[in-house]
């Protein structure tokens, strides 16, 4: 199991992803780490919202995980990658989603991590539920096959917007 790919019910720890890239990678490859934190925000669609629920399929997220390490490899060859996310009920203000970018260069490092989240959003098998007042909905899954190029040009394109 790669430390830096996980589906976890756990609090999300940065430094653990920083750590496991350094250990994953030879030396080199850290002179810069870009990070992405997701958190559960307070308002979405006009609506107060009180927490998210988060499922996954695990055993496929994780590998999709390692398909969007893959892929930013590709198109920035001295960046690796580790990704968390988190599964299960989720308060105001807990982190949903931890990405970390290694990388020799600032700017691969920032592209690579706004790619991954990117391509999260695109392909990974995990689900968010938001309860507000009054109700709850199902918001969003991944939408896009893994393997259409138009969608990953798309996610790149984001990334470095």
């Amino acid at each position: 199991m790669n430390p830096c790919f996980a589906i976890t019910g756990a609090t999300l720890d940065v430094a653990a992803l920083i750590d496991a890239l350094r250990a994953s990678e030879e030396p080199g490859h850290d002179g810069a780490f870009a990070t992405f934190i997701g958190v559960v925000r307070g308002r979405n669609l006009d609506r107060a919202v009180e927490k998210l629920e988060y499922e996954a399929h695990a055993p496929l997220a994780v590998k999709s995980f390692e398909r969007i390490a893959d892929e930013a490899r590709v198109e920035w060859p001295d960046t690796r990658l580790a990704i968390h996310h988190r599964v299960g009920t989720l308060q105001l203000g807990e982190a949903s989603v931890a990405i970390v970018a290694a990388s020799p260069h600032r700017g691969a490092a920032f592209a690579a991590c706004r790619y991954a989240i990117e391509r999260i959003k695109q392909i990974s098998p995990i689900w968010k539920r938001e309860y507000f007042e009054g109700g709850d909905v199902w918001l969003e899954g991944a939408t896009a096959e893994p393997d259409n190029d138009d969608v990953r040009l798309d996610a790149r394109k984001r990334a470095c917007a």
